[in-house]
């Protein structure tokens, strides 16, 4: 591997590749996750959310936002490891660890959380689309938007950028950095730890405990990242939406607001479909990102 470009050219495709596969195997619980979040008074719980969208628009009502998903997802996961990589020297510059060297799996989780900061810029304009998206339907049946407009990923990007310029496609951007640094912590921590006990365990290397446990370990970390950030992601998802009708408060005030007219629990509406989705989806991430990874890494050595 002579090219200096190589590694990073590497990181950031088994990246997109490994968001590609979160996505295909997740949609439907994420476009409840964020009805709920969004309106939380509307549905009793997450099978009637699940439910009254298949009624109202069929399947493909639960995969409302894909295309901006993909987008996102992509984006983030691209951009998230390829910033993982060069994160993890920045660790070993600050930790004074020999260049190449094993980091121990704080280290790691502390990179991912570093890492984060990049990706959270990367992906908050598609968030945005893909959250909209989702929820235009309550938005209409609510009466907050005028019925009938056909929304599609560029006719609601065409109006963010009419209505607030190109940064309005930022909304959410502190909310969502917020979520990411403490949330990718988490996330890379549990799952580099799970790989270790396991491997440890097993009486093998992380790189040789066979795909369900490294399935297990990538939706072990998924789940430990949303019980930490949950609440954040609802106000982010919240200013996303709601946007639609005007500019919207800030994160503390959102949040504020949540708790006081609301309650805490509101703050956790939609965490059921987001835990059952943690596991088939950032298990798919994670093997689709070590395996194409390994793959890529073999070939070019070879």
């Amino acid at each position: 591997m002579s090219h200096p470009m190589i590694q990073p050219i590497i990181d950031f495709s088994a990246g997109a590749i490994g968001g590609t596969a979160c996505v295909l195997s997740g949609q439907p619980f994420d476009t409840t996750k964020v009805k709920m979040q969004t309106f939380p008074s509307l549905y009793r719980g997450f099978i009637h959310c699940f439910v009254a969208t298949c009624r109202t628009g069929g399947l493909r009502a639960l995969y409302k936002g894909t295309t901006p998903a993909l987008v996102a997802n992509i984006t983030e996961n691209a951009v998230l490891f390829l910033s993982y990589g060069r994160c993890q020297d920045v660790v070993r510059f600050l930790c004074g660890v020999d260049r190449g060297a094993e980091l121990s799996d704080l280290q790691k989780a502390s990179a991912g959380s570093l890492a984060s900061i990049f990706s959270a810029t990367a992906i908050t304009p598609t968030e945005l689309l893909k959250c909209r998206l989702q929820a235009m339907h309550e938005m209409e049946a609510t009466g907050k938007i005028a019925a009938g407009h056909k929304s599609t990923m560029w006719t609601v990007a065409r109006s963010v950028v009419k209505e607030h310029g190109p940064l309005g496609l930022f909304a959410g951007l502190s909310s969502t950095i917020v979520r990411e640094i403490p949330g990718y912590f988490c996330f890379f921590g549990a799952y580099e730890l799970c790989r270790s006990t396991f491997a440890q365990y097993m009486g093998t290397d992380k790189d040789g405990i066979g795909i369900l446990p490294l399935m297990f370990s990538g939706g072990f970390g998924g789940a430990c990242l949303w019980m930490v950030v949950f609440p954040i992601d609802c106000v982010k998802s919240r200013i996303q939406v709601y946007s639609l009708t005007g500019r919207q408060e800030g994160f503390m005030k959102t949040f504020r607001a949540i708790v006081r007219q609301e309650g805490v629990a509101a703050l956790y509406s939609g965490l059921t479909p987001t835990m059952i989705r943690t596991f088939p989806a950032n298990g798919a991430l994670f093997w689709a990102y070590e395996n194409s990874r390994k793959f890529m890494m073999d070939h070019v050595k070879a």
